[in-house]
């Protein structure tokens, strides 16, 4: 048990700090930035929201599990589901730290070829997205007017709660999921396994593909990893198919991929980042001088991810990451089955309508309908619980009518009740 155990806690190590820095973002984002500019910038099903979530996400140094809640939160402050694809492309290949260590490790060449693969791959990942939702209802973003008028104090608090507390809550069960998943899949596979194919670089890059889309690897993190490759055999184009494929995907990102965008967007996902990886890697092995990739390669110090003992902060990470995670979980079953419905006579719920709605999936959807239906005529107030699926609508003179056609253009779908 023990051998599953410490590879478990390495990883946690290795990415607890940039879930939290990941979530960080995240809440600032929702608090400080108006969704106005998601709806500017990000949200058509164009070339321009592909082009600036790809450039706005090279630069950012998260890998694929602190991508995550960036990403699922740009996605429900409004971003297409092209932009989110290329946001969660171009992010974890690269970042200015991770420029930088390739630079130094691999040479000059890696270190612009990484940057560009992850350009060009990003924004045609964005493109295909788009283009095969191009049929489908664009995601409907209520404008919260209420956050330009929260005081400083206000934002800082709603920045740590949104970050910390509702996105745990939306998603830790998917990263812990990938975690155990990742860890098994580090046990079962030595490292020695990539070096007995390389005098077959297209099966090398397969075979580094199968092993490194699931698996966790941060961009800094797998440039000794990639050196150490080279240096026993491995062929320049596989190891970029790992710089790659590895921090662009992990299992944790595969499981919320799918759940913030859907099976048929999660298969384009995948399916970029494999061709390009696939395409760059041929293209360093039969278009390019194969010096250029091996003669600055020296391995050096110690990288990011790097087995042993983990550092103080690395290990006071994962301490505050574990106890978030279990402050987030327990306000969500104390807060289940409970009503929020703020009257000081008691619950109203059982006066109000009610609405089964399919496809609510986090608090972002409840917040989402219930900020939607509070601005109907003669609505006095909305609860949505989570759990049964279920809006409650209280007021006079509701029209049922106008209350369905909104939860079915939020992007849900109202059920009908049974009757029997």
């Amino acid at each position: 048990m023990e051998e599953y155990i410490y590879p478990l806690l390495n990883l946690l190590n290795e990415m607890s700090p940039y879930l939290l820095f990941g979530f960080f973002i995240a809440g600032v984002l929702h608090e400080f930035v108006p969704r106005r500019i998601y709806a500017d910038k990000l949200s058509g099903n164009n070339f321009r929201s592909v082009f600036w979530a790809t450039m706005f996400g090279i630069p950012l140094p998260l890998c694929s599990c602190g991508v995550i809640p960036t990403a699922a939160s740009l996605r429900r402050e409004g971003a297409s589901k092209g932009a989110t694809v290329s946001f969660l492309i171009a992010t974890p290949q690269t970042g200015v730290d991770s420029i930088l260590a390739t630079a130094s490790v691999l040479g000059i060449p890696f270190a612009i070829m990484r940057p560009l693969a992850a350009l060009v791959t990003a924004v045609a990942g964005g493109c295909i997205t788009n283009r095969v939702n191009r049929n489908d209802k664009s995601q409907s973003v209520v404008i919260n007017e209420e956050k330009e008028n929260k005081s400083l104090w206000q934002k800082c608090v709603g920045t740590l709660r949104y970050g910390f507390i509702e996105m745990l809550q939306n998603i830790g069960k998917w990263i812990v999921l990938g975690l155990v998943i990742a860890a098994i899949i580090t046990i079962a596979v030595p490292e020695s396994f990539f070096t007995q194919f390389s005098g077959y670089p297209i099966l090398s890059m397969l075979i580094v593909l199968a092993f490194a889309v699931p698996m966790y690897l941060c961009a800094t993190g797998s440039i000794p990893i990639a050196a150490a490759l080279i240096l026993k055999g491995l062929s320049p184009g596989a190891a970029l198919v790992l710089l790659m494929a590895g921090p662009a995907t992990s299992m944790a990102a595969i499981l919320v991929a799918n759940k913030i965008l859907g099976r048929k967007t999660l298969i384009v996902y995948l399916l970029t980042v494999i061709a390009g990886a696939m395409g760059f890697g041929l293209l360093i092995d039969y278009a390019l001088p194969a010096e250029w990739f091996t003669g600055a390669i020296k391995l050096h110090g110690e990288g990011c991810c790097h087995a042993g003992e983990a550092p103080w902060w690395q290990t006071a990470s994962s301490i505050i990451f574990i106890v978030l995670l279990a402050v987030a979980y327990i306000l969500k079953f104390r807060r289940k089955g409970e009503c929020s419905c703020s009257h000081d006579d008691g619950c109203s719920c059982s006066k109000a309508q009610s609405f089964r709605i399919e496809g609510m999936m986090c608090n972002h959807c409840r917040e989402n309908v219930e900020k939607s239906l509070r601005q109907l005529d003669g609505v006095e107030d909305v609860h949505v619980d989570l759990g049964k699926g279920t809006a409650y609508v209280k007021g006079e003179n509701i029209d049922r009518d106008k209350v369905i056609a909104t939860i079915n253009s939020l992007g849900y779908r109202y059920i009908p009740e049974e009757r029997g």
